[in-house]
């Protein structure tokens, strides 16, 4: 995996996107909170799992982040905001 693709999908938003920086989640919606990424699944992320006919587990987020209220949420690049 190259840093590029580590940071995100090369956008200026998301290369500023990195483990331990703080970030606002769903900006801009009703469920805006702020909080910082704790982990970057990068070229794990995005792919379902299925097991014959069954899907066991939709595609992944690319991002899991803390956030101030201690919660845990996963998401990708477009639903973050960095600080």
């Amino acid at each position: 995996m190259t840093e590029q693709d580590a940071k995100g999908a090369g956008s200026s938003a998301s290369s500023q996107l990195a483990v331990n920086t703080p970030v606002v989640v769903f900006p801009g919606t009703a469920e805006q909170q702020g909080g910082v990424i704790v982990e970057d699944f990068g070229d794990s992320a995005g792919h379902a799992v299925d097991v014959g006919a069954n899907r066991i587990a939709s595609a992944a987020r690319r991002w899991a982040v803390r956030l101030n209220s201690g919660d845990l949420v996963f998401v990708d690049s477009h639903q973050l905001s960095a600080l």
